[in-house]
C-alpha cells in the first residue's frame, strides 16, 4: 500500500504530478498520524524550468535536496511563514519535485484542527501548500526525509480519477517565470471543495 522507492524514480514528472492526485499522504508526529487525500499538486521541471528552485543548475545548501535520487521530501519555508511540502521525483541529479498544494483530511482529524485552529470539515483547514503541510505537522525537519519509512509516506488505496476529473491549469505564484508561469502543470480535482482557489 505505502508507494515504493521505484515509484518515484519516474522521469516523468508531469506524469507523476497527475497520478499523486487521490493518493494519501500520512505523517506521525510524536505519537499522532495524519493523513491526507492529495487532491492538488503542481510539477517543477528541473533546470530547464523557470519556477524550478533548480532552474539553470543552480546549486544552493537549500536546493541541494532537488538533486537526490527520487523518493525523499523537499521542506522549504515561502515568505518566511509556511512551510511547503514537495516530493522529489527521478533520478539522482535531475531535481524534478512535485509540490502537495491541497489534501483532503482522512486520519487524524481532531489533530489537523488542532494545528489548524480550524473545523476540519471547512476546506480552509487544508487547502494551499502551506495549510496542508501545517494540518499534516510539516515542518523543516521534514526536508530530506525518507518517503518509504515511517515518519512522512505515501500510500495507494486505489483512489482513482478520470482524466475528465483532472483539471490542468497554470501554477500559483510563480509569475516570475516569465513564460514558464504559463505552463498547464497545476493538476487539481474537479469540484473537489479542499482544492486551493482560483478553481475552474
Amino acid at each position: 500500500m505505502k508507494l515504493s522507492l521505484s515509484y518515484y524514480l519516474n522521469q516523468d514528472v508531469l506524469f507523476l504530478a497527475k497520478d499523486l492526485l487521490g493518493k494519501v499522504l500520512f505523517t506521525e508526529v510524536n505519537g499522532d498520524i495524519t493523513a491526507g487525500i492529495i487532491v492538488e499538486t503542481e510539477a517543477y521541471f528541473g533546470v530547464v524550468d523557470k519556477a524550478s528552485h533548480a532552474y539553470g543548475g543552480r546549486r544552493t545548501e537549500r536546493t541541494e535536496t532537488l538533486y537526490s535520487q527520487g523518493g525523499i521530501s523537499y521542506v522549504y519555508l515561502c515568505y518566511g511563514i509556511h512551510h511547503l511540502f514537495n516530493v522529489v521525483t527521478s533520478i539522482e541529479g535531475e531535481p524534478h519535485a512535485v509540490l502537495i498544494r491541497a489534501v483532503e483530511p482522512l486520519a487524524g482529524k481532531e489533530t489537523m484542527e488542532l494545528r489548524r485552529n480550524i473545523s476540519a470539515d471547512k476546506p480552509a483547514v487544508s487547502s494551499g501548500p502551506g495549510s496542508a503541510a501545517k494540518a499534516l505537522g510539516i515542518n523543516r525537519s521534514f526536508n530530506k526525509k525518507d518517503l518509504t519509512e515511517n515518519e512522512i509516506w505515501i500510500e495507494d488505496h486505489g483512489i482513482r480519477y478520470a482524466p475528465d476529473e483532472i483539471v490542468a491549469g497554470p501554477r500559483i505564484g510563480v509569475a516570475y517565470a516569465q513564460e514558464d508561469a504559463l505552463l498547464p502543470w497545476r493538476f487539481y480535482v474537479k469540484g473537489n471543495p479542499y482544492v486551493s482557489k482560483p478553481r475552474s
